[in-house]
């Protein structure tokens, strides 16, 4: 296994499946060279539909240097509502150019009062009977194009490494039965780990947070997201963060942290109000009044990180990404969202016997079953064999059981199983070296773009 950046390794990345030196480069130049399409899944009634029925006005959005939550606020603010009534189904990266769907709880809301925002182009589209829900997509299409790179010719060989890592399965299975099988390109597989902006591109400690609150730290869930200054940041924020971790003064932190900084502010004011050594609760306070989404994303970026460790060890271990070994969960194609993606459904799975590897392992090569890992849980259930044995190996490093996640409010979580290994077509094309792929919801561009740069994640773009 060719060892991963450091960057990488702090978020549970730690190997790459190919071998070969990467392109190098450097992403997101300008946001229209990273480009991303929702392959949308959410039924909408028509614009005029009875808003008695259908309070929510469903809206397509193209955005440009925005990030999904800065945009969501923004648009709240201009329409004089509750941030928490705009919702979207999957959040999308500031630095790119991307289109998806929002929802807005509002039925007095008309389409002319959309208000304009710069860098957003708003399409209304319908109304809906409920809100966008996390996840209510297929996936995602994207275009990326490498810009400095420094061996573009490096790219033909990995991409066959990485269709050997693909397997028997997947778009290329050959016996016509696969919606995904169409399109160009060659098909290829990545391990399907959580990419960097899962945990802050810039400073990843979301699930340093997340670690704390399950272990029930909530001070140390504090810190972690106050303090713990990192080079990439200014250094007035740095030497901010650096006051509050020395003196834990949280009224004079206030005049220390810049006022674009508003989460860790809003915070700091729940807690000067508490005195210098507040409780418990007064913790889990300040923790409380960050977005409901910001909250739930911090326990979930908790198991994003446990997830990324089991998949590494995996790796290192050289057990298959593309079939299942005994004792491995699987879960089985998604019918209802699987047309242009094979989309995996965890809600249907299945323990792997050894009477079962081969039978399994066929279903898997027509990409209709996915090997899993656990996204850990209350409700979780963990493999048996050698897959079982790193995903406990894993869990008691981490000082973390299902059990833990038995939490009140927006942190709590039933855990689920995710695929190990994300498979798709990837069309090349050179001067300018650019990717085109697409995935199925909850995979990352930067898995696939990892693989064919190899350079450091801060060093992407």
């Amino acid at each position: 296994m060719r060892p991963a950046h450091p960057t990488e390794e702090a978020v549970g990345i730690e190997g790459y499946a190919s071998e070969a030196d990467g392109v190098g480069g450097r992403l997101r130049g300008r946001d229209d060279r990273f480009r991303v399409r929702e392959l949308e899944a959410f039924p909408t009634e028509l614009l005029d539909a009875s808003t008695d029925a259908y309070p929510h006005l469903v809206f397509r959005a193209t955005l440009s240097n925005w990030d999904t939550n800065d945009f969501a606020k923004r648009l709240s603010d201009a329409l004089e509502m509750s941030r928490e009534r705009v919702s979207w189904a999957g959040t999308k990266d500031k630095y790119a150019r991307t289109t998806q769907l929002f929802s807005i709880d509002a039925p007095d809301l008309a389409p002319a009062d959309l208000p304009e925002i710069d860098g957003a182009g708003i399409e209304p589209i319908g109304r809906a009977g409920r809100g966008l829900e996390f996840g209510d997509l297929a996936g995602n299409a994207f275009d990326i194009v490498v810009d400095d790179p420094e061996r573009p010719e490096n790219a033909p060989g990995i991409t066959e490494e990485l269709a050997a890592f693909a397997g028997d399965g997947g778009p290329d299975s050959g016996d016509g039965e696969d919606e995904a099988a169409e399109g160009d390109g060659q098909a290829i597989g990545v391990p399907n780990f959580f990419g960097q902006q899962r945990f802050g591109s810039r400073r990843p400690v979301t699930h340093a947070v997340g670690l704390e609150i399950v272990r029930g730290d909530w001070e140390g869930a504090v810190m972690a997201y106050l303090g713990g200054p990192t080079a990439d940041e200014p250094e007035q924020t740095q030497e901010a963060r650096r006051f509050v971790e020395d003196t834990r003064d949280w009224q004079d932190a206030l005049e220390e942290f810049p006022r674009g900084l508003g989460y860790e502010r809003s915070m700091l004011h729940e807690l000067a109000g508490h005195g210098e050594e507040p409780d418990p609760d007064v913790f889990r306070a300040a923790i409380e009044k960050l977005p409901s989404n910001l909250q739930r994303l911090f326990v979930h970026a908790a198991q994003s990180y446990a997830f990324n460790r089991i998949c590494s060890e995996r790796l290192r271990r050289e057990l298959p990404f593309d079939r299942p070994v005994e004792g491995d969960v699987v879960c089985f194609l998604d019918g209802d969202l699987s047309g242009e993606l094979a989309v995996p459904d965890p809600d249907r799975s299945q323990r792997v016997t050894d009477r079962r590897v081969e039978s399994v392992a066929r279903h898997c090569a027509r990409g209709r079953a996915f090997v899993t890992a656990p996204l850990v849980g209350t409700d979780t259930e963990l493999a048996d064999g050698e897959q079982g044995e790193i995903e406990r190996e894993v869990l008691d490093e981490l000082d973390l059981a299902p059990a833990d996640f038995d939490l009140s409010g927006e942190f709590h979580s039933t855990g689920t199983r995710r695929a190990i290994l994300v498979r798709t077509k990837i069309e090349v094309e050179h001067d300018p070296l650019e990717f085109s792929f697409a995935l199925p919801k909850g995979a990352y561009a930067t898995v696939v773009a990892r693989e064919y740069m190899k350079v450091d994640p801060i060093d992407m773009g």
